[in-house]
């Protein structure tokens, strides 16, 4: 059996469950009787003299200049400001609510404040104000403190949410993992987490009924998984593949900070290709220099509705906030074709391949698409963006896209919100893309090869046809003159190109890549460091003068020799 979460701090950990079930208390919301409203108020403020101390207990053991400190410096400072004590009592007494339920409502409404803000920090420090309300009911009731002699040296941490006193408290060498129901990307515990470097999933709805204490368990914080008692063939499945991934991953360490540079002096800009959050987060260990390619129509794959435009916009900030000012690259929602997204209206079409698909889909449908626009538009003010549309193939679709965004920063103004700039490109997907360029190209910051759709539109060959494969392969002749056109037209017009297709997943095909001319590769973070090394152990000189002979040859299998 097994569960997803977010992966916040990647890795995989074997070990036994042990729950940590301090604040699930019940909540009496019965009014109280008139006796006994002044010494609920005395309860509260106990409770908060109680945690505060708490609290400066935990700071006292951490240095004055780490993450931890400062975080639960937040929170004193929240439970020792008077007006926190004086609308407290003012819920007791004139609602005759209890200390809990007053807590309850008080630090809700604080943390509903802060969700409403635009700054996207503050945004998600309303989490962090629900727990600490938790933590604050929890001791009114005298259940703050948990022991944690129960802990052993295989510990997996299974709770609905940490603060940064507990994780402060917890003996990190007994810790092998930490699964959360609640959380995301910028919550503290994330920032913990991966600063330890534990695996840890955010965000997993586990059942607590599905496992007990000592449940054995196996986090797979690379594809997202909770395994709950996994029978012997998972086990060894992940232990080989835990043992893999290390060893692969200690050899390519030594590329992680290393410049992606040739030996004579090349530089190449590599970028790491996502589908989701937890995708964002793992590229601080691969040494990306930031997003080439953010596939968010797979956010809508697994979803009953369409995000709005504040959960796309928080989406983004969450994303931008875990790269630390490398730049993000947006694709807007790539529908059609082979991706059946449940939660929209998808026509049924004879050859979707060659139907309503990408920048297509978009354009048919403008809410849906102005909605992301505006997202991604106010997101810009807190990162940097690159927008990518896809499947843009002539310069009326171009236009249509420029008065769109015009008409949606409109939008935001009028809104009173605000936006930030953006760099514009197009992925090259098409012959007609490509042919279409001088065109294009004036409108543009950047372009990005498609180059798994080009090699399908460029062959006529369905990519997805396991027959077709040998005899098409994405490497090909004429598939090499396209991209060598696109980077010759892209070097006319002084525009940067990348390519973020599988081919530039192949350390194989580094050399023929970077020498045909293309400045940037967008790759799968798995391959990345495989990559990167190609690049650092190579020439820019021999990759030229390969990429020169690949251009004359007229046979794949004199193609194939040569990158061999």
């Amino acid at each position: 059996m097994a569960v997803t979460g977010i992966v916040v701090s990647p890795g995989i950990a074997f070990g036994q469950a042990v729950h940590i079930s301090l604040h699930h208390q019940k909540v009496d919301y019965r009014l109280l009787p008139v006796a006994q409203i002044a010494n609920e108020c005395e309860k509260a403020i106990k409770a908060t003299a109680f945690l505060t101390s708490h609290l400066q207990n935990c700071q006292s053991k951490i240095a004055a200049d780490s993450e931890h400190f400062h975080l639960i410096d937040a929170d004193i400072m929240l439970l020792e400001d008077e007006d926190l004590a004086d609308e407290l009592k003012k819920y007791i007494t004139r609602f005759r609510f209890s200390a809990e339920v007053s807590i309850e409502r008080v630090f809700a409404q604080h943390a509903d404040e802060l969700a409403q803000l635009d700054d996207p920090y503050m945004a998600n420090r309303s989490n962090d104000v629900i727990c600490l309300g938790k933590r604050l009911m929890s001791a009114v009731n005298g259940t703050l403190l948990w022991d944690v002699s129960k802990l052993d040296e295989n510990s997996i941490l299974l709770a609905e949410d940490l603060t940064p006193a507990e994780f402060a408290t917890i003996p990190l060498n007994k810790i092998k993992g930490i699964v959360l129901k609640t959380g995301g990307l910028t919550s503290h515990t994330a920032i913990l987490a991966k600063a330890a470097g534990i695996p840890a999933l955010l965000s997993c709805q586990f059942d607590s009924n599905d496992i007990n204490d000592g449940t054995a368990l196996i986090i797979d914080a690379i594809t997202g998984e909770l395994h709950i008692n996994p029978n012997e063939f998972t086990q060894q499945q992940l232990q080989q593949k835990s043992q893999q991934e290390i060893e692969r991953r200690q050899a390519l360490k030594q590329y992680i900070d290393v410049p992606s540079i040739t030996i004579d002096g090349h530089s190449v800009c590599l970028l790491a290709n996502v589908s989701s959050l937890s995708d964002v987060c793992q590229i601080q260990d691969i040494g990306a220099a930031g997003i080439g390619l953010f596939r968010t129509e797979f956010l809508l794959m697994q979803v009953d509705s369409v995000p709005n435009e504040k959960q796309q916009f928080q989406l983004y900030c969450d994303a931008l906030h875990s790269l630390n000012g490398k730049v993000l690259t947006i694709r807007t929602f790539d529908i059609g074709a082979d991706k059946e997204i449940p939660c929209l209206s998808q026509n049924y079409e004879d050859n979707p391949a060659l139907g309503v698909r990408g920048i297509r889909y978009s354009l048919q449908h403008k809410t849906l698409f102005s909605t992301q626009i505006k997202a991604i538009l106010r997101a810009a003010n807190h990162g940097r963006i690159r927008l990518l549309f896809p499947m843009v193939n002539q310069i009326e679709e171009l236009e249509q896209i420029f008065e769109i965004i015009d008409w949606c920063k409109q939008q935001l103004v009028d809104e009173e919100k605000g936006f930030g700039d953006i760099n514009i490109g197009i992925m090259v997907e098409t012959p007609a893309a490509v042919l279409n360029l001088p065109h294009l190209l004036p409108k543009l910051d950047f372009i990005s090869i498609g180059s798994n759709d080009l090699t399908q539109y460029t062959l006529a060959a369905d990519r997805g046809n396991p027959e077709l494969v040998k005899d098409y392969p994405p490497v090909s002749p004429a598939m090499i003159k396209f991209i060598k056109m696109a980077v010759d037209e892209c070097k006319a017009h002084q525009t940067k190109v990348c390519l973020c297709g599988e081919l530039a997943s192949d350390p194989k095909l580094i050399s023929l890549l970077v020498g045909l001319g293309i400045d940037e590769l967008s790759v799968n973070s798995a391959s990345l460091l495989d990559v990167k090394a190609a690049i650092c152990n190579g020439k820019f000189e021999m990759f030229a003068q390969q990429a020169k002979k690949a251009l004359t040859l007229s046979h794949i299998d004199k193609l194939t020799e040569l990158l061999s």
